[in-house]
């Protein structure tokens, strides 16, 4: 009798382990999932995605992951189409002239945000950028970034005449910048896009007073101009 409760506990004790084990390994694997950027997209809010409905987005996965092309039908009636999709970055062509790009980001160990670049172009194309938590709550973009403005882009040399710079600044009357995501690393690139607005001769005369670009870095939990 002893010796077949013994074995009898030690069977429910080994399925007992093994059942623990492999709920353990689920859930890891549901954790390490839910971090992907696909499954953010998918389960965002209806009011961040006026042109996708939740089937939509899904089928944009699907479609990828089956390598198709990851085109649907959007609420309006036009078409959207996922571009790029990888872990922790996708980019979407909502419309021929709108585009919206997310990326996961790190800001502690156990920390992460969404990014979420939209740009419109009008045809000049001009970025807004705002930053949410993985249940997407909207965060304070002042936290995370010193948006770039127009001065930002415009340089001081010696060859430059006082007059001359102010001359070019104030044929800049609206700053259109575009906001682009590195796909392999977490770098921001933000792109003046004013010159395209002005007329050529303009735009010429502009040239040796700026930098069309800067390079922001993500470190320590902040966007840092490089």
């Amino acid at each position: 009798m002893q010796r077949f409760m013994k074995g009898f506990i030690l069977r429910h004790t080994s399925w007992a382990f093994g059942l623990l084990f492999f709920s353990c390994l689920t859930l890891t694997g549901s954790s390490a999932q839910a971090q992907d950027i696909q499954t953010f997209f998918v389960n965002m809010p209806d009011s961040l995605s006026p042109l996708l409905t939740p089937v939509n987005r899904a089928d944009c996965v699907d479609f990828m992951a089956s390598h198709m092309k990851a085109e649907v039908t959007n609420v309006f009636g036009g078409k959207s189409e996922l571009k790029v999709l990888g872990k922790d970055y996708l980019r979407l062509q909502l419309t021929s002239q709108t585009t919206c790009q997310m990326k996961l980001l790190t800001v502690a160990d156990s920390t992460r945000i969404i990014a979420v670049v939209s740009t419109s172009c009008a045809p000049v194309c001009d970025s807004a950028i705002k930053f949410y938590t993985t249940n997407w709550k909207l965060l304070p973009t002042e936290r995370y970034l010193k948006q770039p403005v127009l001065s930002d882009f415009f340089l001081q040399r010696d060859s430059m005449t006082l007059k001359g710079f102010d001359a070019a600044y104030l044929q800049t009357e609206i700053g259109l910048l575009k906001a682009d995501f590195d796909e392999a690393t977490t770098n921001l690139k933000w792109t003046l896009t004013t010159p395209d607005y002005l007329g050529e001769k303009e735009a010429e005369k502009l040239k040796p007073f700026l930098r069309r670009e800067l390079l922001f870095s993500w470190k320590e939990g902040q966007f840092n101009l490089n």
